[in-house]
């Protein structure tokens, strides 16, 4: 910004305004006639800056204003504006605000999330932790609400870190607070009880300092109980159950909803601890039923309409389980608390017989499967928004590096039509010179053009020599051999049975000239296509194992769904075990063989080990075996791990991508 624009008297009254529009003495139509105003100045004088930090002071007063539309839309205004200036800050700021509008307005929390997160890689960016561990909390708590939990517990973790280099503020206290007791709720329902208890320990820590409310304290009181609950320690969790309720004086003036909830949690511990003092826990329960349904709150009053239908059935006052049971069931149909429908379905199929518990039951199972359904689609939902915003912001890249560059290509060509003109003008021989020097130049493309695919037709030569060198030593030379091994040990068997053998391995033999013949026309043949690659490699493992003589466990999963599996990776799973048999037999002198694939973290896993006499890997050189296992894994971009000790066998692990 200029000093003219700095010292003139419009941008003054443009700072007048805005000063204006934040003083909380005014009434808020004052504060908007001001910051309207300034936003008038600001557009007059055309400067982006002024304009934006105007903006800015616009979107405030509407905030508090509860105008959210025109914030939103201001804040799209700012956006652009921010961008053109290449302004950080004000976009991350920016982002934020709109993440927060449809996360706490319109309550879109896919949209919510993916401007959370581009104002958080912003902030990290530039370096703006005390904003970017803000963001970071939204972003968590979207997630836990969408079950979420593993990424909701990631970026809470990451903002708690952020959180602990910040000056010590009340403020931040708060926000510590709020995080670790978030962490707290994600492990209680991840069912990891003991490390729920310890983030709920270090919340209820944080809660005890004068900065922050004794409401957290007590919060965290009541946390830590339910997750002593959960690891059935009853006493410790009413003894801190009891610690709360003798605030009730004191939080029933800032939220009276709390008090039924503690009291419906510490009369149903009871209940699971067995005590017999069964009509003062039935009374505890229709209080705090009364007293959530008197304060119109419909979350309490459903967990103590849940619990009473429970302690009704266990003490065989089934109508009185019925009528709590169908108001938990209208209840959280109400208020889509799918959780307690649940519940409160299976409730009513138990206390209702014949037809009509049929009914409930089948509901139960419906909502249960669409549930786990969901959960499935959303699990990695929020990490594809992430991508995707990444790639939204690598296309407006691009795009403004395409008009940059089609603004030089335009000034380019005007100079090149300019050039051609005076160039058309000079006589004929400055012509044909031209010319020459274009023909050249085209020919010297075109040598080049020729050497370059000459260079990929050797490479693709070489490659396929070195494939078919593989398919020949793991496919055709590992059969020969097994057969080969096969026959021998027939020299000396006569009779029937011998013949019969024999018949067979000449049919094997039969079949390894097909597959030579195969291997001349297609050797990417779809041979381990669908559900049977397991039946196939299950064959080649039994027959291997019965002429290397050796004993072998072979175990696999069935959640691999091998049809989506590229071929490539089947035949280098199926090429793989292959040369690790043959290498068992003709090395390791082993008596048993473990082979194993499962499905890890997205990533199929497959181990084979042996008793054999290992050996040492740091004095030992990788034979053609070993190479070849090495090159297969590398092409279908995996990693193997050969472990070792002599006299002690060895495992290779194989990692390849699902």
């Amino acid at each position: 910004m200029s000093q003219n624009i700095i010292n003139s008297q419009e941008f003054k009254d443009i700072k007048r305004l805005r000063s204006l529009s934040e003083n909380n003495e005014l009434s808020m139509d004052e504060r908007l006639e001001n910051a309207l105003e300034a936003v008038k100045l600001s557009e007059e004088i055309a400067v982006d800056t002024v304009l934006i930090n105007s903006n800015r002071a616009l979107s405030t007063v509407y905030l508090y204003r509860g105008d959210y539309v025109k914030f939103r839309n201001v804040n799209f205004k700012n956006l652009d504006l921010a961008v053109q200036a290449k302004d950080s800050l004000v976009i991350g700021i920016v982002n934020l605000n709109l993440g927060w509008f449809h996360h706490y307005t319109m309550v879109q929390n896919d949209s919510a999330y993916a401007y959370y997160s581009e104002a958080a890689k912003i902030y990290d960016k530039i370096g703006a932790n005390d904003r970017q561990f803000m963001v970071l909390s939204y972003m968590a708590d979207i997630q836990e609400t969408e079950k979420d939990y593993l990424g909701a517990e990631a970026n809470a973790i990451k903002a708690i870190k952020i959180l602990n280099d910040l000056p010590k503020t009340e403020d931040n206290l708060l926000s510590s607070w709020v995080l670790y007791n978030l962490l707290g709720i994600i492990n209680l329902k991840l069912e990891m009880y003991d490390e729920s208890l310890a983030y709920h320990e270090k919340a209820y820590e944080i809660a005890k300092r004068k900065e922050v409310s004794l409401m957290q304290e007590m919060t965290s009181l009541n946390n830590m109980a339910f997750a002593y609950r959960k690891l059935h320690d009853y006493e410790k969790a009413l003894s801190l159950y009891t610690n709360v309720l003798d605030y009730k004086d004191r939080y029933n003036k800032t939220d009276p909803t709390f008090y039924p909830l503690v009291l419906e949690n510490f009369a149903f511990t009871k209940f699971e601890a067995n005590h017999q003092d069964i009509i003062n826990i039935e009374n505890m329960l229709k209080d705090a039923y009364q007293i959530s349904d008197s304060l119109s709150d419909p979350t309490t009053q459903l967990a103590v309409s849940i619990d009473l239908a429970k302690f009704y059935l266990k003490n065989t006052q089934k109508d009185s389980a019925l009528v709590y049971a169908k108001k938990s069931y209208n209840l959280a149909n109400e208020i889509s608390s799918y959780d307690i429908l649940l519940e409160s379905m299976q409730l009513l199929s138990e206390i209702k017989k014949g037809d009509q518990g049929k009914k409930y039951l089948n509901k139960y199972i419906a909502l249960s499967d669409s549930l786990l359904n969901n959960e499935r689609n959303v699990r990695n939902k929020f990490a594809r928004i992430e991508f995707e915003t990444d790639l939204l912001a690598e296309e407006n890249e691009r795009i403004s590096r395409e008009r940059l560059w089609l603004s030089f290509t335009s000034v380019a060509l005007l100079i090149t039509l300019l050039l051609l003109y005076i160039v058309i003008t000079q006589r004929a021989k400055n012509k044909e010179l031209m010319f020459l020097k274009n023909q050249q130049e085209a020919n010297e493309e075109i040598y080049n053009l020729m050497l370059s695919q000459q260079e990929k037709l050797d490479e693709v030569r070489h490659s396929e020599k070195k494939r078919i060198s593989q398919e020949l030593h793991d496919g055709i030379l590992g059969r020969l051999f097994g057969t080969r091994l096969s026959l021998d040990s027939l020299n000396f068997n006569e009779g029937m049975e011998a013949v019969k053998k024999r018949a067979n391995y000449l049919v094997e033999l039969k079949t390894i000239e097909e597959e030579i013949r195969r291997i001349s026309h297609d050797l990417n043949n779809d041979f381990v296509s669908g559900s049977r690659f397991m039946d196939i490699l299950s064959e080649l493992i039994d027959k291997q194992s019965i002429a290397y003589k050796l004993k072998y466990k072979f175990n696999y999963t069935d959640n691999i769904d091998w049809e989506i599996v590229s071929n490539k990776i089947k035949i280098s799973l199926y090429r793989i075990v292959q040369e690790s048999l043959q290498n068992i037999y003709k090395h390791a002198e082993a008596k048993e063989v473990n082979i194993s694939i499962q499905l890890k973290k997205s990533v199929i896993l497959m181990i084979i080990s042996d008793n054999g006499k290992g050996f040492d890997l740091t004095k030992s050189k990788k034979g053609i075996g070993l190479k070849n296992i090495t090159s297969r894994v590398n092409q279908i971009n995996g990693s193997v791990n050969f472990s070792s000790e002599e006299n002690k066998g060895t495992t290779i692990t194989i990692k390849a991508p699902y």
